[in-house]
């Protein structure tokens, strides 16, 4: 399942998220909510910050370690 991270340039939550994923190990697309259609989207989820992590039917935003640590152990 693919890990998708709504992030925008210069979001340091955005980092700190993408930084943990790595070291984690946890695959995912980054997808930049600078595009209108992209922003658009993780507001029709009720969302207005960066970043926004869907997970198969969970999303999230912000910094969430604990989340990301339950997506690496689902994944090993």
């Amino acid at each position: 399942m693919t890990v998708q991270v709504y992030t925008l340039p210069g979001c340091v939550q955005c980092k700190l998220t993408m930084n943990a994923m790595d070291r984690q190990g946890v695959p995912y697309e980054p997808v930049d909510m600078a595009i209108q259609e992209n922003l658009a989207y993780a507001k029709s989820l009720g969302y207005q910050s960066a970043p926004v992590v869907l997970y198969g039917d969970e999303h999230w935003s912000g910094f969430r370690p604990d989340l990301i640590q339950q997506i690496a152990a689902s994944q090993q």
